[in-house]
């Protein structure tokens, strides 16, 4: 392959109190975030259970399940993080469907795995199946975000026909060709920004060792830069998160890079890919992806950057509900 503290019980990402967010002035991202949430009603209560699978013990969160609708997991991306950044963002697909949220290998309150500096990101892929076989599902939708997206995909390919349909939200690409131009790009972004000093002075280079501290103070200085609206950044802020298995999967990626585009071309599961207009990650990235899958349609959400489910909810749910509840062909 060749590229690219604990969180609290909300997860790694704290989301803005939301009585705050009603405050919000009109006709900005902030406000119409704090109207989209008010109309979809509170989230459900998550029922939390330990789940063995390949040797590890894995939290797994459920939300109740829906009669006569297919199951929904979500894959989490960030590397180091536990689910946290996906409930209750991912709540409003509750109402529709089971949602099911898992901290992956030696991230969140999930054990981490026995020998850590041999973790590869193929470990994490191969958790998905057995996951689904140790909860008794014989089917299920996957969604993917950001690296998740790349774990959902290796999932699919090895478990397809236990697969619905597949959602790539923001994902990372087939190949790690976009790893070396995000440090520059996320300085642009935040030029003129407090965050820019913050995120200069660490080299991205030295993340090719899996060193846990480094690699939390990385994600948590870069994070404001994922966001297209400042304001939005400002409402999600990172837990500073160590994860030694994860750190080791990143440093891997860095250092030898990969290549998964043999594994997508197989992958036979209708897949919707959505990418957000400003994401850091360019829409090429997309692009690729859609063109290996077989059965693959792209949906570029605008305005929105790498988080399009908090940036531009009123776009983004409406696409994967309608792609979820489509009739199976």
């Amino acid at each position: 392959m060749r590229s690219p503290v604990r969180a609290p019980s909300l997860g790694a990402f704290v989301p803005f109190p939301f009585p705050s967010l009603r405050s919000a002035v009109p006709n900005t991202s902030r406000s119409r975030l704090a109207a989209w949430r008010r109309s979809r009603g509170r989230p459900v209560e998550l029922e939390t259970r330990r789940v063995r699978a390949r040797g590890l013990e894995f939290r797994v969160r459920l939300s109740p399940p829906v009669a006569g609708a297919v199951p929904l997991l979500c894959v989490n991306g960030g590397l180091l993080f536990d689910h946290g950044s996906l409930w209750p963002t991912m709540a409003p697909l509750a109402h529709g469907r089971q949602v099911i949220l898992y901290d992956q290998r030696g991230r969140g309150e999930t054990q981490a795995p026995p020998g850590v500096r041999a973790a590869r990101l193929e470990h994490d892929a191969g958790d998905v199946p057995a996951l689904r076989e140790a909860l008794g599902m014989e089917q299920w939708d996957v969604l993917g975000h950001s690296w998740g997206g790349g774990i959902a995909m290796l999932a699919t390919a090895q478990d397809a026909a236990a697969v619905r349909r597949l959602v790539l939200v923001d994902s990372v690409g087939p190949t790690s060709d976009w790893l070396a131009g995000l440090h520059p790009a996320a300085l642009r972004r935040l030029a003129g920004r407090p965050e820019h000093d913050v995120l200069a002075a660490l080299d991205p280079a030295h993340l090719a060792d899996p060193h846990p501290p480094r690699h939390a103070a990385y994600a948590r200085a870069f994070s404001p830069a994922w966001f297209a609206d400042a304001t939005i950044a400002s409402l999600f802020t990172p837990a500073l998160t160590e994860s030694a298995t994860g750190a080791t999967v990143a440093a891997r990626l860095r250092r030898e890079g990969y290549d998964i585009a043999e594994h997508v071309r197989t992958i036979p599961t209708p897949t919707l890919v959505i990418h957000g207009e400003r994401d850091l990650l360019p829409l090429s990235v997309a692009e690729s992806l859609a063109a290996l899958l077989p059965h693959a349609r792209l949906a570029v959400v605008p305005h929105a950057g790498h988080m399009p489910f908090w940036e531009t909810p009123e776009h983004f749910f409406p696409l994967v509900e309608q792609w979820l509840d489509a009739p199976s062909v």
